[in-house]
């Protein structure tokens, strides 16, 4: 581990400096100062930007959390996400059924007491998609195991040795008491796969409900006479939505109206990532059907069902920039402080500045990057 590090321009919560020197202790920042002569001598050509947070990881490096819920399954997860960027993450477990979620569980509660340190430094939690969702609007979620709460699932979800617990619900198919109930025992919760009315959506977020999980997909969408779920996320001003900006989940022009709407406070990317990433894999089986990999888009067999993405955090991060006409410093805020914030983390991660851990990446002019450091370990 390094404790000092110069670098050329550096993205700080106050924008841009130039020839700083970030001298970090115990894997923190300690202080941020402009250069010395003798520190500019080994400066780092490029600009640092803090590392990334996804919310939203089904997989990677070949490996599908719902299939083998393990630490070693998280640990191979953890490392294929880390070379694009990515150093804090919530695994996900897409609606399964409770002997599934409740192995979830015990893995991340296994790596956060007594896992490696630099995959205790990536996995900051869990987030269970579903199983309380809408089946009119499962996507790829299989409908058999799609119910109501009962106490099995409440037993896993208000454990209190899995860090953050991030929780997906249709507010149609739960109650407004149940949302109430999740708020109270630390769980975030986000609304997605649902067809609810607009009404539906707002008495969700009434009740505590604080997101919305990858924002158009799968959920009731802004018409002329129904505002719907789309709506109730763009008209409120405090909740934060999620974005898989992979061009396939959202034209480039409809992620773009979405992201001014709501801003780099409230907007953040996911990439909602199967087992394909950080692997060649093709094909991969998934309950009672296949996910297959065409170019860089997955689907069902049949082509008509997206399922999740092969979408990496830095690849989420240029699309934004390249194609959705967002500065890059508002992108880089949706990748890092604002799902940080949204999860409750931001006193700890999500930028650069002191007193935070030394979680930042290291980008050449052509935004290629080049070095990822988590807790000031330079991991690649």
């Amino acid at each position: 581990m390094i404790n000092s590090i110069t670098v050329e321009r550096v993205l700080t919560p106050k924008g841009w400096s130039t020839n700083q020197t970030i001298t970090c202790e115990h894997g923190k920042i300690c202080s941020i100062a402009d250069a010395t002569a003798s520190e500019l001598e080994n400066v780092s050509q490029g600009k640092l930007i803090p590392g990334y947070f996804d919310t939203q990881v089904n997989g990677g490096g070949g490996v599908l959390f719902n299939h083998a819920p393990s630490p070693a399954v998280l640990e191979t997860m953890a490392l294929a996400h880390l070379r694009f960027g990515t150093t804090s993450m919530l695994p996900t477990i897409i609606t399964d059924n409770a002997q599934t979620m409740a192995q979830a569980a015990d893995a991340i509660a296994e790596v956060a007491a007594a896992g490696p340190e630099c995959i205790k430094a990536l996995i900051k939690g869990i987030h269970f998609e579903g199983p309380f969702l809408s089946k009119a609007k499962k996507g790829v979620h299989d409908e058999g195991f799609i119910r109501t709460p009962s106490d099995v699932e409440l037993s896993t979800l208000c454990r209190k040795d899995l860090g953050k617990v991030l929780l997906t619900v249709a507010p149609e198919t739960v109650s407004t008491s149940f949302i109430q109930e999740m708020v109270a025992e630390g769980v975030v919760v986000a609304i997605g796969h649902t067809n609810a009315s607009y009404e539906q959506v707002q008495a969700a977020i009434d009740a505590g409900a604080t997101g919305f999980t990858h924002l158009y997909n799968a959920m009731s969408a802004l018409t002329s006479r129904e505002p719907g779920a789309v709506g109730a996320a763009l008209l409120n001003e405090t909740v934060y939505c999620g974005f898989i900006v992979d061009h396939h989940h959202l034209h480039p022009k409809s992620a773009e109206l979405a992201l001014n709407i709501k801003g780099s406070q409230r907007a953040m990317l996911v990439t909602d990532a199967m087992a394909h990433v950080g692997s060649d894999m093709e094909r991969l089986s998934f309950f009672n059907t296949e996910i297959v990999r065409r170019g860089d888009k997955l689907t069902t067999p049949d082509g008509k069902t997206l399922a999740g993405s092969c979408l990496d955090m830095h690849s989420a991060v240029l699309n934004t920039y390249n194609d959705c006409a967002i500065p890059f410093e508002s992108v880089s805020r949706m990748a890092s402080i604002t799902p940080a914030r949204f999860m409750g983390l931001d006193s700890d991660i999500g930028s650069i500045a002191e007193g935070k851990y030394a979680d930042f990446l290291l980008l050449n002019s052509a935004n290629e990057l080049t070095h990822v450091f988590s807790n000031m370990r330079m991991v690649f």
